[in-house]
């Protein structure tokens, strides 16, 4: 059985997904890499995929589908995974060779340990193009090198939050939560690593720098027009995590206030977005979204509305707004938001 599945959704990747592929390759029979080609028409994604398979028979996997988007390529390489745990690496970013192998090793060591990881968390990088100095997202809350529960971490900062590039998880736990991602959407990695969470009892941190994300194409997803472009996506995702937490009794204390930070980071970024547009239409879905927050559960919107960044957030009036967005600036810079 395979230690590590690793999922590279691809759509019209040509340009670039040989480096992250490349990158994967010396995980060597410890690894099976999924290629998802997902509907690629423009370019040789899918025969780049193919070809990958062909030369490396027993680690690559093509999978060719219809195009649904990045989550519906997460979901297909969910349901071809067989390796204990899985991992999804974007085919614009790459991996650090030496604490790639140090990770495998050490997920090899934990599978024949007496202790279950549901998750397994290290470092990553702003690789920013243009930026001299490359930002490294650490999680200096949790204790490293060992199986610890929740309650033995310290309390995450704000922009310390886990994202898909720093998580690789138990794929049977994944499949046990019942983790199916909606098609045709963006930013629903946030969903990848929210809806698990409360199933996770064991975690373990490797202080390694492993996951290099690129930021830099100007048809990136998180580019800040690129994001208010589709913004209802974005609200899509948000009120997906809003039904995930609301009104649920989560017994772990230490999962339920992460799983509200992390909620409260996703609604701000959205009102922000909302707010940075401009429109009297995007400040309507603003209000909407509030609103369909305090409609599934009145507690939790209090406590997000009631924090710095919801108040911040909800400043009347023109001059209200730009006060929101330039806390928000603030923020990015303090907190380390994206």
């Amino acid at each position: 059985m395979k230690v590590l599945s690793i999922a590279i959704p691809c759509y019209n990747s040509a340009a670039y997904m040989r480096r992250c592929i490349d990158s994967l390759l010396p995980g060597g029979d410890d690894v099976e890499i999924l290629i998802v080609d997902d509907g690629s028409a423009r370019d040789n994604t899918a025969e780049i995929a193919d070809e990958y398979e062909s030369n490396y028979p027993g680690i690559v996997k093509a999978i060719h589908q219809e195009n649904g988007g990045h989550g519906e390529a997460v979901n297909a390489g969910l349901r071809n995974a067989t390796g204990l745990y899985y991992k999804v690496v974007d085919s614009d970013d790459w991996v650090d060779e030496k604490a790639y192998l140090e990770i495998i090793k050490t997920l090899k060591e934990l599978v024949a340990g007496p202790e279950t990881v549901d998750m397994f968390i290290s470092n990553f990088v702003y690789d920013k193009v243009g930026a001299k100095r490359k930002k490294v997202m650490r999680y200096g809350a949790f204790p490293e090198n060992e199986v610890f529960q929740w309650e033995e971490a310290k309390k995450l900062h704000k922009g310390h939050y886990i994202l898909m590039h720093s998580v690789i998880y138990r794929t049977m736990l994944l499949k046990e939560c019942g983790l199916e991602l909606p098609k045709h959407t963006f930013y629903v990695d946030n969903l990848f690593v929210f809806q698990p969470l409360p199933y996770v009892k064991n975690l373990y941190y490797k202080n390694l720098n492993f996951y290099h994300y690129f930021i830099g194409r100007e048809d990136q997803s998180v580019n800040e027009q690129v994001m208010i472009s589709r913004i209802d996506q974005q609200i899509r995702v948000n009120k997906i995590m809003i039904d995930l937490l609301a009104g649920r009794k989560i017994a772990n204390k230490r999962v339920r206030q992460y799983m509200i930070s992390y909620l409260e980071i996703i609604t701000t970024i959205s009102s922000v977005m909302l707010i940075r547009s401009g429109t009297e239409e995007n400040l309507a879905k603003k209000k909407e979204l509030w609103q369909y927050l305090k409609s599934k559960d009145a507690g939790l919107y209090f406590t997000l509305r009631h924090g710095i960044f919801g108040r911040t957030m909800n400043l009347l009036g023109k001059g209200g707004r730009k006060l929101s967005v330039a806390a928000y600036k603030i923020s990015q810079k303090f907190y380390g938001f994206n």
